[in-house]
């Protein structure tokens, strides 16, 4: 089972998108932001899940960068796109380990139920222990 999955399929491979019109703008600051990144989790200030998923990673000894998409200049933008790569889904908290698209809430709460997430953050670099 694949546990994270790319963030290219957002965008067609011939670059266009039916979004808004930067959409592949905003693609290329999120993955600029997640390939750089150990751990990146796009929040909303406020979201009590986006402050459980952040306090899970903080707890495990991460330190996630994170982007509070409500102050940021693009965050609508990313909004849309974290939107579109969660097939339609609840949009935030997004986590990306390993510049890799790994999910909201859920798909960390699993992760961290059966035991892959703390050899996922190993591989990534953002944990050593």
């Amino acid at each position: 089972m694949e546990v994270a999955k790319e963030l290219s399929p957002v965008i067609r491979s011939d670059g266009g998108d039916s979004g808004p019109a930067n959409l592949k703008s905003v693609y290329e600051k999120v993955s600029m932001l997640v390939s750089g990144n150990a751990v990146v989790v796009f929040t909303i200030s406020g979201c009590c899940m986006c402050h459980v998923v952040k306090q899970l990673l903080f707890g495990l000894g991460v330190g996630p960068t994170v982007v509070e998409l409500d102050r940021d200049s693009s965050g609508r933008d990313i909004h849309a796109l974290l939107f579109r790569l969660g097939g339609g889904g609840q949009p935030v908290p997004a986590v990306f380990v390993g510049g890799k698209f790994l999910g909201g809430i859920e798909a960390v709460m699993a992760c961290h139920i059966n035991g892959t997430l703390v050899p996922l953050l190993k591989e990534a670099g953002a944990l050593w222990l």
